[in-house]
């Protein structure tokens, strides 16, 4: 592939100005090369990133990083920004344990704005940057790139409403590819497709351009470029309704994200104007890579796959994963009991809800990437006596902490939260690390919380927490369970009780959910010192078993060990239990320290965190050796 390639002597944006349109068109297919090469072997976000390369050569081939701000929604789409600001010898190690983030990050590259990882957050980071520029009088270019779906959040519509009443220039890309990670849901998205279709938006064309003549030389500008528009895009009209124009902000017409001229001749225009500026680009995600226009929702954040067939990398048989099992479980709950109901936020294929989705539609509710939104109206559900189980990811209920706090927890709703991607979650790095729940949900009065330490105890946990009353948060991790057999009849488990996995008398380790396992082997590992190791599986980490914990008590060293940070976490709450039992015994809390964790393989991250069998039996035998 390599060899006379633009892209092999592209070592800076500044290199794209000398370009032709022609010879950006090319960069663009040896740009496209180089992701479906180099993801095919480490895994990502593959259709995102395809469906974006000519927005990212059109924006870098006008404005001047990192003096210009160039700024990103989410970051999923940024593979092109990152080959084309000198990271093209480092590309191969994306995703990787020491390699290239997946997303953009400031300590990675000073053309990387803000490290990116969640939705609809790039318009206020935008217009933050913009208004400071104003208080430096400054002349520099900002300019945001956000999706549709994200679009939707609703902290962009925050930011949307200032920036219309502010009136500071920057620029707003739209990229409209008509998806998320799952199809687009809501009002805004059928708008956006009406805004394509309708005849409507063919017939406003002449008062709207009377109107915009009339804005001075920067809105003729970008009606002499809708003239050249082909086709349905050829005019720009935008419907009386449209919701940008109504809050003060310019809006072209949309026009095709994939034509290098067409983005820069419009982009130009909008960077020159002095009043914010959206320009609405359609864009085809995956393009250039049929498996991934196919399927996108696959290809959305794929492993590695055969670069010829597109079919992922065939892995050795492996016990089903936790979400599998979770989505499986919750059908037959759903089965037994028509009060359930299932929520999540873009994520039906990533949280299991695939099949609840088919069997039970009009139960199932896909709020798209509005987890605030979302929560709040598990709350009304639950209020109107149905029983909502929220399958989200650990880092995106961050989101939402609010409306799980007061519109769930405070009137003690019956909610059940599923939280998914719980502790490390891998190659996504640290923006989706679920580091925090067990803090964000143990604190919260009328909260229990569940951390189940393989699969089948998965399928027991649900099944109490929706046998339950109240809110209840369910944690567990991203990956392959542990292989154990599944139960044929789920059992409600007794509150606030444990499970003693192995007996010891000299040492405790109090285990929750994941860290259950190389707990046992850290026990097996010092046994063989002459340590002997108690390993509790404690299930529950909200209520504590305070009768496990005074008997740990009992030997000469308390060990818990946890799969999320240690301020605030569990961990805190065994020594909170111990002082108030009177228990003057040593503790250590294993854990994440007060650091957040970079991408790469679980199993490596772990090791690196001290948190597998090897590490935790060195800290606690260093720890028992000094007392």
């Amino acid at each position: 592939m390599e060899g006379n390639r633009i892209l092999d002597v592209v070592t800076s944006p500044s290199d794209l100005k000398a370009l032709s349109d022609e010879e950006l068109s090319i960069l663009a297919c040896e740009i496209r090369e180089q992701i479906l090469e180099t993801t095919a072997c480490t895994g990502g976000h593959v259709a995102s990133s395809l469906g974006a390369v000519e927005i990212i050569l059109a924006v870098h081939s006008l404005i001047d990083c990192p003096h210009d701000r160039f700024v990103f929604d989410v970051g999923h789409q940024s593979y092109a920004h990152k080959l084309v600001t000198g990271r093209l010898d480092e590309f191969r190690s994306l995703r990787t344990y020491g390699g290239l983030s997946g997303f953009p990050k400031p300590e990675e590259s000073p053309f990387d704005a803000h490290p990116s990882g969640h939705a609809s957050d790039s318009l206020s980071v935008a217009y933050g940057l913009a208004e400071a520029r104003d208080l430096r009088g400054d002349e520099q270019k900002i300019v945001a790139l956000i999706g549709d779906a994200s679009l939707a959040g609703g902290m962009a519509f925050e930011a949307l409403n200032q920036i219309g009443q502010s009136q500071t220039p920057m620029v707003i890309i739209l990229n409209d590819n008509e998806m998320s990670i799952s199809r687009n849901v809501g009002a805004l998205m059928k708008h956006l497709g009406y805004m394509r279709t309708t005849a409507e938006y063919r017939q406003a064309r002449d008062s709207i351009q009377e109107r915009m003549e009339k804005n001075g030389p920067v809105a003729r500008a970008l009606m002499q470029i809708g003239r050249n528009v082909k086709d349905s895009m050829k005019h720009m009209a935008i419907p009386r309704s449209m919701i940008f124009e109504q809050l003060g902000i310019l809006c072209t017409a949309p026009i095709d994200g994939h034509n290098i001229g067409l983005l820069k001749e419009t982009l130009a225009v909008a960077l020159a104007a002095d009043c914010p500026v959206l320009v609405h680009v359609v864009t085809k995600k995956g393009a250039g890579y049929a498996p991934a226009e196919r399927d996108p929702e696959t290809f959305h954040g794929i492993g590695p796959f055969d670069l010829d067939t597109g079919l992922a990398v065939k892995k050795p048989v492996a016990p089903p994963s936790y979400t599998s099992v979770f989505g499986q479980a919750l059908v037959r709950e759903a089965e037994a009991d028509e009060r359930i109901v299932a929520m999540t936020a873009a994520m039906k294929g990533g949280t299991g809800l695939k099949e609840f989705a088919e069997r039970f539609p009009e139960r199932f509710f896909d709020e798209g990437i509005a987890e605030e939104h979302m929560v709040a109206m598990a709350s009304g559900l639950a209020l109107g006596g149905a029983k909502p189980v929220v399958a989200v990811y650990s880092t995106f209920l961050q989101r939402a902490i609010d409306q799980m706090i007061i519109d769930c927890c405070l009137p003690d709703l019956d909610v059940v939260f599923a939280i998914d991607r719980a502790g490390v979650v891998g190659e996504d790095g640290p923006t989706h690390h679920g580091m925090f729940d067990l803090v964000y949900t143990r604190m919260v009065p009328h909260m229990k919380v569940l951390a189940p330490s393989d699969e089948a105890e998965l399928i027991h946990c649900l099944h109490t927490a929706l046998a339950l009353g109240g809110p209840v948060s369910v944690r567990y991790p991203r990956g392959e369970g542990q292989g154990v057999a599944l139960p044929d009849k789920p059992e409600v488990l007794p509150v606030g009780e444990s499970k003693l996995v192995r007996e010891g008398t000299d040492i405790a380790i109090l285990a929750f959910g994941r860290m259950v396992s190389p707990s046992l082997e850290a026990a097996r590992l010092l046994s063989e010192s002459g340590i002997e190791t108690r390993v509790v599986d404690m299930r529950w980490v909200k209520p504590l078993d305070r009768q496990a914990i005074r008997r740990a008590a009992q030997t000469q060293l308390v060990v818990t060990v946890e799969g999320g940070v240690v301020a605030g976490g569990a961990g805190e709450g065994v020594l909170a239990v111990m002082a108030e039992e009177g228990c003057l015994a040593p503790a250590l809390n294993l854990g994440i320290g007060d650091r957040f964790i970079h991408q790469g393989k679980t199993d490596l991250l772990l090791a690196d965190l001290g948190l597998d069998g090897k590490g935790i039996a060195e800290a606690v035998e260093q720890k028992y050796l000094s007392l």
